[in-house]
């Protein structure tokens, strides 16, 4: 069995779906591995140390997929990408379908059947393959890190002969993996942290951290996580009585990071302009969310915005700011997936279509959209024709 491991070609992405170590492994189990040569330079793994744990290196994309059985890539194929696959060829990504639910049709149309790893149902079996987690743990400790560089000011209590400084204090919106790992940093870099969530499960996690709850109404809390683990959306009340909380909480802050997501839905907004102006020059503000529209009025995708002396962070792929670790959690994960249902006879990775996880992922499946939240989806004619000398084209 061939497996093709493709460079990013989305802009700013700087990972690769494959570590030296995982292409140890996978020929160990006894596939063959192509890496299209410069995959790993974003995250410093070179062409030879792919060699050197026994992958072919290929010329460009076109040649790493020909022939390829199943294709590792971290973000969804583009249009062009696609061109390079062939009928039948099995994919895992991070496929994001709520940004672009019309590539799903391209997908369908070029008969690859295409596996999304951010749709990793969060049951005991894929822990070890949940690259949300593994991402968002990553981006909850950059946050900090970031906010931390931004600040003009020392994180923790110092006391001198020169006086005192005060600790920073650190306010985190959203306890899911990022927040709980942004409330551990600022804890070590010796901050007063606060953190707040709408699941009531996150106020033992986030004491347990050694930060404050802060929460204008628990027994709301209490009924507002979906049995998946994520957050629900909450009531309109609820959002108005909390917002109040907030924003006098917020104007005691030195860093706020904001981390709340809702699958499939645009970012909910956290902090409007006016809690961002209430807080002092100096004070900085951190948006996770920004790719999704952000929880934090006036970010900016890409960006450090300057409003009136408080600075919002928006950067992108915060995870791909940390590439190595980044790329090679990633490629665990995806290493537990495929051998999950790996035949050790056969030496193939056999689908078992019926299992959980596989439900879970499945986008596409035998020229059709197969997952039940986009089976209005249509399948299309795929992409361009393919430029070997050149790469996908737009």
């Amino acid at each position: 069995m061939k497996i093709a491991v493709l460079k990013e070609t989305r802009p700013g992405e700087t990972r690769v779906a494959a570590s030296p170590d995982s292409v140890k492994k996978f020929v160990a189990m006894g596939a063959s591995v192509a890496v299209e040569t410069g995959a790993g330079d974003g995250a410093r793994f070179s062409d030879q140390a792919f060699r050197d744990a026994g992958a072919e290196i290929a010329k460009s994309g076109v040649d790493a997929a020909n022939a390829a059985d199943l294709v590792l890539k971290v973000q969804r194929p583009t249009r062009a990408e696609l061109s390079y696959f062939a009928k039948g060829v099995k994919l895992a990504a991070i496929m994001s379908p709520h940004a672009e639910p019309d590539l799903l049709g391209a997908y369908a149309g070029a008969g690859v059947d295409a596996f999304a790893m951010d749709l990793m149902p969060r049951i005991t079996r894929a822990q070890s393959m949940d690259v949300l987690s593994s991402q968002s743990n990553l981006a909850g400790y950059k946050a900090v890190i970031d906010a931390a560089a931004y600040y003009g000011r020392a994180i923790p209590m110092m006391m001198t002969a020169a006086g005192s400084i005060a600790a920073a204090r650190v306010f985190i919106m959203g306890a899911g993996v990022a927040g709980l790992q942004a409330i551990a940093t600022a804890r070590r870099l010796g901050a007063i942290v606060s953190a707040t969530d709408v699941r009531w499960a996150a106020k033992e996690q986030v004491e347990s951290l050694g930060a404050t709850f802060v929460t204008v109404d628990e027994e709301a809390m209490k009924s507002s996580e979906t049995s998946g683990g994520y957050a629900k959306e909450m009531s309109a009340d609820f959002q108005k009585r909390q917002a109040e909380f907030v924003s006098q909480h917020v104007k005691k802050q030195n860093i706020v990071i904001t981390t709340a997501l809702i699958p499939g839905r645009p970012a909910p907004k956290l902090l409007t302009e006016e809690m961002v102006r209430s807080m002092a020059p100096g004070s900085i503000i951190v948006d996770l969310a920004v790719e999704q529209g952000g929880n934090v009025a006036l970010s900016q995708l890409g960006e450090a915005v300057d409003v009136d002396g408080v600075i919002i962070l928006g950067f992108a792929n915060v995870p791909g700011r940390l590439a190595a670790d980044a790329s090679s959690l990633y490629a665990r994960n995806l290493l537990n997936f495929i051998s999950a249902f790996w035949d050790k006879d056969a030496k193939t990775f056999k689908v078992d279509w019926e299992d959980d996880i596989i439900k879970g992922v499945a986008l596409t499946r035998d020229g059709k959209v197969v997952h039940p939240n986009y089976a209005n989806v249509a399948a299309a004619e795929p992409a361009p024709a393919k430029d070997a000398e050149n790469g996908p084209q737009g």
